[in-house]
């Protein structure tokens, strides 16, 4: 159960640039005699990874610090939305893949094969179609929309208007 105050406290969310997180990524554990977080671009965490508030900035804060994806038994919902919409990874596993990973200390995520591989395992892992297309395009809500250009002028174009056309120049 590590939650959004954990992994970036909230005395850190005064600005709204997604950027420079990284360095209070679990601020107070950090503080722990022995803590280590390597920079890696893979993280294994616990079950209930990312709950409590709804905060976006966790997810901006762990990928800053060089996370590309991370794995665990199970993920707060909003959490897992707020990293797919970054290109942040979330793959959930059961937990003794999670632990064989974290034993064997290294792992290669195959978004494409949805296959999470280390050495002496691999576990396939599911993901919505969609967000796996936006992930495998670099694709965020915007660059869905404006895919969708020319069908936003046309319904433009053609929608009925009652009062003052405000759109034309």
């Amino acid at each position: 159960d590590v939650d959004t105050d954990q992994i970036i406290p909230k005395q850190f969310l005064k600005r709204v640039e997604r950027t420079g997180f990284g360095e209070f990524l679990f601020y107070d554990w950090a503080k722990e005699p022995d803590w280590e977080l390597p920079r890696n671009e893979i993280l294994v965490a616990g079950r209930n990874f990312g709950c409590g508030s709804s905060r976006e900035h966790a997810p901006w804060a762990l990928e800053d610090y060089g996370f590309r994806a991370i794995i665990a038994p199970s993920f707060a919902d909003i959490f897992r939305s707020n990293c797919t919409k970054i290109g942040l990874l979330p793959v959930e596993l059961p937990v003794e893949d999670v632990r064989a990973i974290a034993q064997a200390r290294e792992a290669q995520v195959d978004l494409a094969e949805q296959e999470v591989r280390w050495p002496g395992g691999s576990a396939r892992f599911d993901i919505d179609p969609d967000i796996k297309h936006r992930l495998l395009n670099g694709l965020d809500d915007i660059a869905l929309s404006l895919q969708q250009g020319d069908a936003i002028d046309a319904y433009e174009r053609e929608r009925e208007r009652s009062g003052p056309v405000t759109t034309a120049l």
